[in-house]
């Protein structure tokens, strides 16, 4: 039985099956906090990484290694494309200050070995030929990926759902120990279910679900984000080609092309729980955009969406073994990224074995 049907949950139910397990995959079919649903999906461990967090650096570059085999299987599995990219990032600044905390960071990537190509705005703006004249610089990622992370959870979908995975609608509430099987409690359901394993990849819910040990479930928060999607007019060519992290007076904003001419703005990133659109989101995400690529202000407005991340008290997920139940959940900014590395990581629980080293800094332990 595996809690949760977001990229996480059903990525292992997938994987799971594959291996011969029978599943059960529950999860509310309500995608209105998703936070799989509201991502960039950004596959970004080079452009993302910052100072005192090597160990995620290293489970990230374990997740993007895997990725694209992974995502190869998939959409043979599904029939269906998820929209991968592979031209990489390109971070640009705009002052003097962003230029030079870009600078650090650059040298710090470095230090540990990840490739990232220093450019002037002018070999900036030959790469993506609508950056703002202003750009001061940038640095290309070419390591990064991204994915359409709508069409990624969809296959995800139909994959499990090729691939035999039960579904049952409802949230579960509870989970228990017993004689060689875990009882499970799901909202709505006539009876108790019961199985010899369970998955717990709820998310930030995870922190809400009864059985779950106390340090996990306090180490779990809702960290909101808000989104924006914009479209070119019928007829417009493209104005990007890569992933754009901007950082535009110390704030930082990210722009993903997508195939079929979407571009997605975001993202805000504020310690609620609420899943409310605010004017000054939107606000301040189309005035930083169109800063760093003032032809954003020619396409059309498409959507705004809200999404929770399960966030945690390191930034860091919490996957492994924790009172007879499997942990996933708290992948934070990074769960379509580590979606892949995740499914392997407990599959390999599943079957009684050890996960790759590179998950042991992020076992549920850690918490205390």
């Amino acid at each position: 039985m595996i809690a949760g049907g977001g990229v996480i949950g059903t990525a292992i139910a997938w994987r799971a099956a594959l291996v011969g397990l029978a599943v059960t995959l529950v999860d509310p079919d309500d995608d209105a906090d998703k936070a799989s649903l509201v991502a960039a999906g950004m596959l970004g461990p080079v452009s993302e990484s910052v100072f005192g967090e090597r160990d995620l650096l290293n489970l990230n570059l374990l997740a993007i290694s895997r990725f694209p085999g992974f995502n190869a299987e998939l959409e043979q599995a599904a029939g269906q494309q998820t929209g991968l990219r592979t031209e990489g990032t390109l971070a640009v600044a705009y002052d003097g200050g962003d230029m030079a905390a870009l600078n650090r960071l650059t040298a710090f990537r470095r230090s540990i070995g990840l490739q990232a190509r220093e450019l002037d705005g002018r070999r900036c703006r030959e790469l993506e030929p609508f950056l703002a004249p202003g750009t001061r610089g940038g640095v290309l990622a070419t390591g990064d990926l991204s994915v359409d992370n709508r069409r990624y959870l969809a296959a995800l979908r139909e994959a499990a759902r090729k691939a035999g995975v039960a579904t049952l609608t409802g949230a579960v509430t509870a989970v228990r120990q017993g004689a060689g099987h875990v009882r499970v409690t799901v909202s709505g359901a006539d009876a108790e279910l019961s199985a010899p394993q369970a998955v717990v990849a709820a998310g930030w819910a995870a922190g809400k679900i009864d059985g779950v040990p106390e340090t996990i479930r306090k180490a779990l928060r809702p960290v909101k984000g808000q989104i924006l999607r914009l479209r070119h007019p019928r007829g417009m060519p493209p104005i990007l080609t890569h992933t754009v992290r901007a950082t535009v007076g110390g704030r930082d904003v990210y722009l993903v092309p997508r195939a079929d001419g979407e571009v997605v703005v975001g993202a805000t990133q504020e310690e609620r729980g609420d899943t409310t659109a605010t004017a000054g989101a939107v606000h301040d995400l189309l005035r930083d955009a169109m800063t760093a690529l003032p032809a954003i202000s020619e396409l059309t407005f498409a959507e705004v969406s809200v999404g929770l991340r399960p966030g945690t008290q390191d930034n860091g997920p919490i996957v492994g073994l924790a009172a007879g139940l499997i942990i996933a959940a708290g992948h934070f900014r990074n769960g379509i990224l580590l979606s892949a590395a995740t499914a392997d990581a407990v599959t390999e629980l599943l079957s009684g074995r050890e996960p790759s080293a590179q998950w042991l800094p992020f076992a549920p332990g850690r918490l205390g």
